[in-house]
């Protein structure tokens, strides 16, 4: 007599753990600063950047992007049974970029080492922006970072092969690629550039957004230049080198009263001006389940 046998039921990563490295850092209001050198390494690469150059509206909704892609990023920590939704949604959002690069070489946004490389960004900028925003992490916390890291992997539907496996791993790899690979792209020089045209902010109350948007033409270019030091300044300098964007030492004495001012504000602001809605809410509801 033969059997039919059941297939499994296929289980969901799970998110990174409440009261983990990353539960504290990603719903923090400096990752907002952080961001920047994130997205523009990433672009670096030059089938990431083709994709992004072709396919997204970081130009003509530069805010609603920035908006979407933070929900994201919270999802994958604090979403619980949503974060695997949130990755199979960005899998299947990515499914239908692909194209040519500059180098006229086809990519596809799914492609293990893209997508991977996109992914692996975040672990060198969370660290390297740390020793100027917060207190720098332990090497304890930067292996606890990593780890968590790599359950945010597998929430967006990257294989264990496709990721380096500790951290020792990790750097020989993350170097060949800043060696091999990464270069000054097109969006590097848009994103990094302060004489673009950017729209007003469109997101926020509008007690904020109506006077911001009032006063955007006066604001803008100020604006403009502190996401350029930011985004090269919160940037590993090993990156910074590999894409060739330049960094003085008077910049770096600029990034250190910054971040000086940052770690001594931040921390004694209340829960609701310090995180943003959706760790917020987590937080929350975390706490609430614990008694």
């Amino acid at each position: 007599m033969s059997t039919v046998q059941t297939p499994p039921k296929r289980t969901d990563p799970a998110p990174p753990p409440p009261g983990g490295v990353l539960w504290s850092l990603v719903g923090d209001i400096r990752s907002l600063l952080t961001l920047p050198a994130a997205l523009t390494m990433q672009v670096a690469h030059p089938a990431v950047g083709a994709g992004v150059d072709d396919h997204s509206v970081f130009r003509t909704d530069p805010w609603g992007r920035g908006e979407r892609s933070l929900a994201s990023l919270q999802l994958w920590v604090y979403g619980g049974a949503e974060a695997a939704e949130e990755g199979r949604r960005l899998r299947k959002l990515h499914r239908a970029i692909q194209g040519t690069d500059a180098y006229g070489r086809k990519y596809h946004a799914l492609t293990p080492a893209y997508y991977a490389w996109v992914h692996a960004t975040g672990y060198p900028v969370f660290r390297h922006a740390r020793r100027y925003l917060g207190r720098p992490f332990t090497p304890a916390q930067e292996r606890q970072l990593y780890a968590e890291w790599l359950q945010v992997g597998r929430i967006l539907g990257i294989h264990d092969r496709d990721m380096p496996q500790t951290i020792e791993e990790f750097w020989p790899y993350y170097r060949k690629v800043l060696d091999t690979e990464i270069e000054e792209t097109a969006v590097v020089r848009e994103l990094t550039a302060t004489d673009q045209p950017l729209p007003a902010p469109d997101r926020g109350p509008w007690w904020v957004l109506l006077p911001l948007r009032l006063a955007w033409p006066v604001l803008k270019p100020g604006f403009a230049r502190f996401r350029r030091f930011v985004t090269i300044g919160l940037m590993p300098p090993d990156a910074r080198r590999a894409i060739g964007l330049p960094w003085t030492d008077v910049q770096e004495r600029r990034l250190r009263h910054l971040g000086l001012v940052v770690r001594l504000v931040v921390p004694i602001l209340p829960e609701r001006l310090r995180f943003m809605p959706i760790a917020r809410r987590a937080r929350r509801e975390h706490r609430a389940a614990r008694r």
